[in-house]
């Protein structure tokens, strides 16, 4: 059976990054970390780091390498929270640790990884089935730098 894994590629501090995604995100953890054994375009034997991840309980793989392009706003990661405790909380440690804070819930982490911090009702919001309300929701996300729950409920309610 095939398995999906999506590819985080870091020029530099893959180490790094992982090690400060899995503290901040529940149930993660490295799996594996290794390094390519031979030559590649990016370097010589061992200069390639390779290490399997679990953010959130999906898996990912990361690797340190030289890299042709940057991170860019093609790719995310979404973190999906139950509360703005925990909002907050992932908000503040992706700034703390060298971020910036974008517009509707989006930051960029200091090795310009970017990341979608929400409040899982959000989508419930926006796709519900009364559009006027899902119109206000979204209108207030849309003036939002961080998500703010009650701000967006009180927007869906009217």
């Amino acid at each position: 059976m095939a398995h999906v894994v999506s590819t985080l590629w870091f020029e530099k501090e893959v180490t790094e990054a992982v090690e400060f995604y899995i503290s901040i995100i529940p149930n993660s953890r490295i799996i594996r970390k290794t390094t390519m054994p031979t030559e590649t375009p990016s370097g010589p034997p061992g200069s390639v780091i390779i290490v399997e991840l679990s953010l959130g309980g999906q898996n990912f793989s990361a690797f340190e390498a030289r890299r042709p392009e940057a991170f860019n706003y093609s790719f995310s990661i979404a973190v999906q929270c139950e509360s703005q405790a925990e909002i907050d909380r992932i908000w503040n440690a992706f700034l703390e640790n060298g971020g910036s804070p974008q517009q509707c819930g989006w930051l960029k982490d200091r090795w310009g990884l970017s990341w979608q911090i929400a409040p899982r009702s959000l989508g419930d919001m926006v796709a519900n089935p009364d559009r006027e309300a899902a119109k206000r929701a979204t209108e207030a996300m849309l003036q939002m730098v961080k998500l703010d729950i009650a701000e967006l409920e009180r927007a869906f309610r009217g």
